[in-house]
């Protein structure tokens, strides 16, 4: 994986999106429903795609908000609807569209009171909240993606992602209705949307913010002193930041309030493009680089289901240190919690994780890559933290009941703060502690180029297939292609050892496979590791 020469450097004006270009387009331009580009097509967080590509238009956003609506119908749902957006610049318009399609089918809708932006894990809260009434809720936002992107996802009553039966459903419909030209799209005019006695207003700013002292200890912050930096990268967070510091008296500096649709106050990433990610050193590297000013320092994604951690003593933490740290850390200070309840994580995160688990008594649910797969779990206390190694996390409330079942970013930035009000370390301070206890993990990620045909074999691989008996001199003791903690597919392959893992899945955007791979015999293993893993795939996909 090459680095851009500019990575970590700030934007420049040519790096800048046409923003009124891109909204020009989104009306403008009209879908093909024979190029498999254009068509609608939800991945793991709904449909993204760009108007200046035709995958993310005005044609997309009716056929899809119809296809919820018709959804909703089939099922059952009379209950709200809690439609939230981000800061991106084709949120806005979706968000227009969405609601003339909603108001049209005569959903009830709640809207944001303030007008302002709305970040997911405040849309799970209202959901959840709200569960008696069979509440349901859609976000547009593409999260972390740049500022040329659009995205459209639907969380169902259970406050999560949408499982892939009910985005099959909604994509198929949403194509259909392309294909017929729209026909069978009910709409309204904008303003007939508002005054809809169906579109409501909801405070989604206090309710959540309200709410965090039943999940996080933020009075031992206050009480503390803490000083805290949280940077929103521009995203929909920062009205909720500043209102957090108010409300809880917290000695905390909203480090860019700056709201721009094109994001030229970022840094950009690894590949030269702009792209919120709080987990990339490259994004963050403007609050990294203040780090001496906070004794923690935060970051989110633009709709604040990720959380970026920055600390003095260490900079940037690698999202699998933190979620490590975050697990030892609850599992030992939340006496509410049901002692039977499980450590939820994605099987390409750290095994740090599992011997934090084993020391901890805990059990340990390995899944499936998507957050979605935690939200059962959630749900009935049965997985007191869910997290996954792209930074993703959320966990239940003090006294053991659901807080959210997406992603919550700002809450596990506002959990660093509680852990050093706490035990008076920094999260990197205790991420040592476990190297000392558990062994340092190498963990790294790459890319092997791969024909779509080599993608399909991959992600429907079985055990058998793999012929390989070792793997960086170690015997392999286990070759997966089902997740160990709820049996489901997870499209691809895991082989692991006593001291190391890899696991291969197909891109769903590019014509890559991802290899992760971890080993805690350092480095030069861990590059052993990633070579022979290309070896065993190849092998697989050859038998």
């Amino acid at each position: 994986m090459s680095v851009h020469p500019r990575a970590g450097q700030p934007a420049q004006r040519s790096d800048l999106v046409d923003v009124p270009r891109l909204i020009t387009s989104y009306f403008a331009v009209y879908p093909d429903p024979a190029d498999p580009a254009q068509q609608v097509a939800f991945g793991t967080s709904g449909h993204r795609g760009s108007s200046l590509r035709g995958s993310f238009n005005e044609d997309h956003i009716v056929a899809t908000s119809q296809a919820i609506c018709d959804y909703r119908a089939a099922q059952g749902y009379t209950g709200p609807l809690f439609l939230g957006r981000d800061t991106h610049a084709l949120s806005e318009p979706a968000t227009v569209s969405a609601l003339e399609v909603f108001a049209a089918n005569d959903v009830t809708v709640l809207i944001d009171s303030r007008d302002g932006f709305t970040p997911t894990p405040a849309v799970s809260h209202a959901i959840l909240t709200n569960r008696h009434r069979g509440a349901d809720g859609v976000v547009v936002t593409p999260s972390h993606n740049p500022p040329e992107d659009g995205g459209f996802k639907y969380n169902p009553p259970n406050g999560g992602p949408a499982d892939t039966d009910v985005t099959k459903w909604i994509q198929d419909r949403a194509n259909e209705l392309l294909r017929a030209g729209l026909s069978g799209a009910r709409r309204v005019t904008y303003a007939q949307a508002l005054a809809a006695p169906g579109t409501q207003r909801y405070d989604f700013l206090a309710s959540y913010a309200d709410d965090l002292g039943s999940v996080v200890d933020l009075a031992a912050v206050a009480a503390a002193g803490v000083r805290v930096g949280a940077d929103p990268l521009g995203g929909a967070s920062v009205a909720y930041w500043a209102y957090i510091a108010e409300q809880y008296k917290l000695d905390l500096t909203v480090v860019n309030p700056d709201v721009d649709p094109a994001f030229g106050f970022m840094t950009l990433d690894w590949d030269g493009k702009i792209r919120m990610d709080c987990s990339s050193p490259n994004a963050m590297a403007s609050l990294i680089g203040r780090r001496a000013e906070y004794q923690v320092a935060t970051g989110n994604d633009a709709d604040a289901d990720r959380h970026g951690i920055v600390t003095p003593d260490a900079g940037l933490m690698n999202p699998n240190h933190f979620l490590a740290v975050a697990i030892d850390y609850l599992y030992r200070n939340r006496e509410g919690w049901p002692a039977t309840a499980a450590i939820g994580k994605t099987l390409v995160s750290s095994s740090m994780i599992d011997r934090v688990a084993a020391d901890l008594g805990r059990r340990l649910v390995e899944v499936p890559v998507g957050f979605k797969w935690f939200v059962p779990g959630l749900l009935d206390g049965s997985v007191a933290f869910g997290g996954e190694e792209s930074a993703g996390a959320s966990f239940l409330r003090r006294d053991g009941s659901v807080w959210t079942t997406d992603k919550d970013g700002i809450l596990l930035c506002l959990l660093a703060s509680e852990i050093l009000a706490r035990t008076g370390r920094t999260p990197s301070e205790h991420y040592r502690d476990l190297v000392a206890r558990h062994g340092e993990p190498a963990y790294a990620r790459l890319d092997v180029a791969s024909t779509r045909e080599e993608k399909a074999v991959l992600g429907k691989l079985s055990p058998e297939q793999v012929s390989a008996t070792t793997l960086a001199g170690e015997p392999i003791t286990a070759k997966l292609t089902a997740a160990p903690g709820n049996g489901a597919a997870i499209g691809g392959l895991k082989v692991v050892t006593e001291s190391g893992w890899f696991a291969a899945r197909p891109s769903g955007t590019e014509d890559v496979y991802k290899v992760y791979a971890e080993s805690f015999r350092g480095p030069s293993h861990l590059e052993q590791i990633q070579q022979e893993a290309r070896g065993v795939v190849s092998a697989a996909l050859a038998s």
